[in-house]
C-alpha cells in the first residue's frame, strides 16, 4: 500500500533504480556496498543505476513487461554514491594530476527478492556485476527475517571450549606436516600423539588430504583418535582430531557418518572449495554431532584484487560463521600470509563481534595461522585477545627437540603472554627450556620462507 498523500511524482520515482536511504525498509532489504573505478567521462549515477537493473528486474535494453509495477516491488536502488576523493566542482581533479579514474563508494538496497540461501544470495548483490569490471564488494548487511533462516555454528567457540574444558586461554592447534602422506609409510599418528602430549587442544588434518585411496578417513580416524586417547590420559587434558571430510557434497555428509562411526570428535572441511551452501547443509545437519573447522584456502582467488572480488572479512569472517563454522582458519600478517594488520583485524572481528538482529547465531572461533612461531604469539594474542586458536604446522613439528617440545614451547608462549612476560625473558626461565630452543630456531620476528 501507498501512502495517501504520494502523488504523481512521488509514484513515478519509486520506480527509479534509486532511493534515499530514508525511503528503504531495512529489514526488507539487503544492503551491500562496493569499491567501484570508473573512467572519470562515464557517468556513475547512470551507471550504478544500470548495476541495480541488471541485478534486479531488467537487462541491458528495456522490455515491455518491466512494468514500473515490477519496478516497485522488486527493483534494486542506489541509495549512496560517494566519490573518494569528495570532488565538489568542475576542474578541481586538474589539483590531483587529473587522474584517468574515479573510484566511488556504492551502497545498493536489494528487496528480498529469493529465499534466505548462499546461492541466490551471491547471484543477486554480485551476479553478473562481477564481471563487469573493477567492482569490490566490501560489506553486506541482512535483515533480522534473513537471518532468522541460518542457524550459524552448531558449538562455537563456547561450545569447543566447554568440550575441551577451557574456558579462557587460547588454544593450540596443530597441523600435520608433512601434508600429504601415505598412512602407512609416515606415522602421522604418532606425531599427532606427540603435538597432543606437548599441549595441543587440537589436531588438524592439512587441507591437502581428505579422503584418497593411499589415506583414507576410516583408517585415519581411528589410528589418530587411539594416539589422542593415549595423549590426553597421559596429560590429563582433551584433544580434538579435526578430520577433513572435503569431498563432493553428496559423498561429504557420507564421511561425516564414517568419522564418526570411527570416533571422530571433531571435522574439518574447505569450506569456501567446497561452497558455502555445502557447509551450512553439514552443519545443520542433526547427525553431525561435533564441532567443524572450516579452512580457507581457495579465499585468496577471491579477495587479493584490490578493486575486484569481495573483501576478506566477508569471505574469511561473516558468510563463513553464517554458514556454520564453529572456528575458522584465517591468514596472519606475521606469518608467512601477506595480509594486511587491519584486515586481519576485521576478519576476526566479524566472526566473534555480537548479532544483535540474530542472537542464535553463536561466535566463530578465530584461528589465526600461516607460518605461526612461538616468537608470534604475543603478537597475536595482543591483536586478537584470548580467544583464538592458534594454529601451527611447521612451528611445532620442526622444532629440533621433537613435537612433543614443540607444542610445549607454543603452550610456555602463551604462559609468558597471559602473565605479561616478554617472550625473551620467559624463555631464559627454567620452565621454558623448550620455548628458548625455538627461538633459537625461529627467531623473534616475522617469518621468512627458506629456500626448498
Amino acid at each position: 500500500m501507498l501512502p495517501e498523500q504520494f502523488d504523481k511524482f512521488d509514484i513515478d520515482n519509486l520506480s527509479k533504480p534509486n532511493a534515499l536511504p530514508e525511503d528503504i525498509d531495512y529489514e526488507n532489504h539487503i544492503i551491500a556496498t562496493y569499491i567501484a573505478r570508473l573512467h572519470r567521462k562515464m557517468d556513475a549515477f547512470y551507471m550504478t543505476q544500470a548495476l541495480c537493473i541488471e541485478q534486479s528486474t531488467g537487462t541491458f535494453i528495456p522490455v515491455p513487461e518491466e512494468t514500473p509495477e515490477t519496478r516497485r516491488k522488486h527493483v534494486a536502488k542506489v541509495i549512496g554514491l560517494w566519490s573518494i576523493p569528495d570532488f565538489e566542482y568542475e576542474g578541481v581533479e586538474d589539483f590531483f594530476g587529473s587522474p584517468k579514474y574515479r573510484d566511488w563508494v556504492v551502497q545498493v538496497a536489494y528487496p528480498l527478492n529469493f529465499r534466505p540461501q548462499f546461492p541466490m544470495l551471491f547471484t543477486t548483490i554480485f551476479g553478473n556485476i562481477s564481471m563487469g569490471g573493477p567492482l569490490k564488494m566490501v560489506d553486506v548487511r541482512f535483515p533480522k527475517e534473513f537471518l532468522k533462516e541460518f542457524k550459524g555454528p552448531k558449538f562455537g567457540d563456547v561450545g569447543i571450549r566447554k568440550i575441551l574444558g577451557v574456558p579462557e586461554r587460547p588454544l593450540l592447534n596443530n597441523m600435520i606436516k608433512p601434508c600429504v602422506y601415505t598412512l602407512s609409510e609416515t606415522p602421522a599418528e604418532r606425531l599427532a600423539y606427540e603435538a597432543a602430549l606437548g599441549g595441543c587442544d587440537v589436531i588438524k588434518d592439512d587441507e591437502l588430504i581428505a579422503d584418497v585411496g593411499f589415506n583414507p578417513v576410516a583408517e585415519r580416524v581411528t589410528k589418530f583418535m587411539e594416539a589422542l586417547d593415549k595423549a590426553d590420559s597421559q596429560k590429563g587434558e582433551k584433544t580434538l582430531y579435526t578430520v577433513n571430510i572435503t569431498d563432493r557434497i553428496d559423498r561429504m555428509l557420507e564421511l561425516a557418518d564414517v568419522a564418526q562411526e570411527h570416533g571422530a570428535n571433531a571435522l574439518m572441511v574447505n569450506h569456501i572449495s567446497v561452497g558455502y551452501s555445502a557447509m551450512r547443509m553439514l552443519a545443520e545437519d542433526p547427525s553431525v554431532k561435533v564441532p567443524i573447522l572450516g579452512h580457507m584456502d581457495f579465499a585468496g582467488a577471491i579477495y587479493q584484487d584490490p578493486y575486484g572480488g569481495i573483501s576478506s572479512p566477508l569471505i574469511l569472517g561473516k558468510f563463513g560463521r553464517l554458514a556454520g563454522c564453529d572456528t575458522i582458519v584465517h591468514p596472519a600478517p606475521y606469518g608467512k600470509a601477506p595480509t594486511m594488520a587491519d584486515k586481519f583485524k576485521e576478519v576476526a572481528r566479524q566472526m566473534v563481534m555480537p548479532m544483535r538482529n540474530a542472537p542464535h547465531i553463536k561466535r566463530t572461533l578465530p584461528m589465526p595461522s600461516g607460518g605461526i612461531t612461538p616468537a608470534l604469539v604475543e603478537k597475536i594474542i595482543n591483536d586478537l585477545g584470548p580467544n583464538i586458536m592458534i594454529g601451527s604446522g611447521g612451528g611445532i613439528h620442526a622444532h629440533p627437540e621433537g613435537s612433543v617440545a614443540g607444542a610445549k614451547a607454543f603452550r610456555q608462549a602463551i604462559d609468558a603472554a597471559l602473565k605479561g612476560i616478554p617472550i625473551k625473558e620467559y624463555a631464559k626461565m627454567e620452565e621454558a627450556h623448550e620455548l628458548g630452543v625455538a627461538l633459537g630456531l625461529f627467531g623473534t620476528k616475522k617469518t621468512e620462507f627458506t629456500s626448498v
